[in-house]
C-alpha cells in the first residue's frame, strides 16, 4: 500500500469490486479498515506474531497521518500478556477492533464489524 509502502494483510476498501483499480489505493478517503492476520497456532510464537503485527499497525497510523482508517487485529494464538496488551489499544482506541481466529464467536462478531463499515 502506497501510504505505507509495505503490504497490509487486510484491506476494505470504499468501492466496489467492478470499480476498484490502483488509484483506490492512491486515495486515503477509500481506505475503510485495514488489519492484521496472524493465523500462527504456536503459542511460543505468539509473541513474535504479536510483535510483528504491532508493528504493522503502527506503521498503518503513521503512514495515514491525516486520515486513519479503522485497525484490526486476528490471532490465531494469542496468550495472556499479549491479550492485555490487545485489550489496552481497543480501550485506548488505537485499533478498532480485535478477534481470537480460534474463537468461533469472535469471529463471528468482526465479521459482523466488517460487513456493518
Amino acid at each position: 500500500m502506497p501510504a505505507v509502502k509495505n503490504n497490509i494483510d487486510m484491506c476494505l476498501f470504499d468501492s466496489f469490486y467492478e470499480s476498484y483499480s490502483v488509484n483506490v489505493t492512491r486515495n486515503p478517503k477509500q481506505y475503510i479498515a485495514l488489519g492484521e492476520l496472524k493465523g500462527g497456532i504456536d503459542p511460543a510464537g505468539a509473541d513474535e506474531h504479536w510483535k510483528t503485527a504491532r508493528t504493522a499497525l503502527e506503521r498503518i497510523h503513521k503512514g495515514f497521518a491525516k486520515y486513519t482508517p479503522l485497525t484490526f487485529f486476528i490471532g490465531a494464538a494469542i496468550e495472556k500478556k499479549m491479550a492485555g496488551e490487545i485489550w489496552d489499544l481497543l480501550e485506548d482506541g488505537i485499533i478498532s477492533n480485535a478477534a481470537n481466529l480460534t474463537d468461533e464467536n469472535q469471529i463471528l462478531s468482526i465479521i459482523s464489524w466488517l460487513c456493518s463499515l
